[in-house]
């Protein structure tokens, strides 16, 4: 049985819960709920403090498991990504007081707070920069004003928090972050048949988040002028209607970007275009 970690509580834990149960894994019915066995679908989830899971998976007690990348590095848990999961983006970001500092160089000798040292720690070393990282757990906006630091390395989402402490980013991001489905390295426990179903699953939610279904109809004789608008994966469903000289097409198309299509579908003559979720798919 696939023993699968879920973050319990954050950012992340709503996103995952809620994509887990869109690829037909059981949720929780309560949040103090710790387990979940789900018999059908050969798979007990464990909802633990996210920045505990990458530790549980690396050690082997877990098969697999759902984190933030950021939290993934920090751990230093012997763990490797599977794939992103497109949701909980940020960026760890350098910010000190308004106009202090420009590069990750004018922290040299100096202190940094974060809750991430080890993110902040490899970048430092990495950037040939000698400064004393504080470890601080929860918010670091306040270190500076306090003269814990000199500055703070923290997840930034739209920067406003660290604008109202009158603070401002500066430098290249150190890491941008987002939820990914993580396994133990080598993963030697037996579970790879556990974890291919799980991937397909979360993948098939991914590009079903990614795509629409579409539907329209058109003359015949202007199919290809469509079929290059909506090429789909494979090609598009064409079938014949009723009504003589015209075809019904059925397509994959791309969310982003979707409205534009169908406008050029009807610039073309396409009537009774639809676009319709797609709640989940296999590709």
């Amino acid at each position: 049985m696939l023993r699968l970690a879920v973050p319990n509580k954050g950012a992340l834990s709503e996103a995952a819960q809620t994509m887990l149960k869109e690829a037909g894994y059981r949720s929780r019915r309560d949040s103090k709920e710790l387990v979940v066995v789900d018999e059908d679908n050969g798979c007990e989830l464990f909802f633990l403090r996210p920045r505990d899971i990458a530790v549980y998976v690396g050690e082997g007690m877990l098969d697999a498991g759902i984190t933030g990348r950021d939290m993934r590095v920090d751990s230093g848990a012997p763990v490797e990504e599977i794939m992103p999961l497109g949701f909980g983006g940020s960026t760890f970001r350098l910010a000190a007081k308004a106009g202090a500092m420009t590069s990750v160089k004018d922290l040299d000798g100096l202190r940094i707070a974060t809750s991430y040292a080890g993110v902040l720690g490899k970048y430092l070393s990495e950037s040939g920069v000698d400064a004393r990282v504080i470890k601080l757990d929860g918010a670091v906006e306040t270190a500076i004003r306090l003269g814990v630091a000199d500055a703070v390395a923290d997840v930034v989402e739209t920067g406003t928090t660290l604008r109202n402490v009158g603070l401002e980013v500066f430098g290249e991001p150190i890491m941008r972050s987002e939820a990914v489905l993580i396994k133990q390295q080598g993963n030697g426990n037996g579970a790879d048949a556990g974890i291919e179903q799980l991937v397909r699953r979360l993948q098939g939610v991914v590009h079903a988040r990614d795509f629409v279904m579409m539907d329209y109809d058109i003359r015949a004789e202007r199919i290809e002028e469509a079929i290059a608008l909506t090429p789909g994966m494979e090609g598009p469903t064409v079938s014949p209607l009723h009504r003589e000289g015209w075809v019904a097409v059925r397509v994959m198309v791309r969310r982003r970007g979707h409205q534009q299509v169908m406008d050029q579908l009807w610039e073309i003559g396409a009537r009774a275009i639809l676009a319709t979720d797609i709640y989940a798919c296999r590709l």
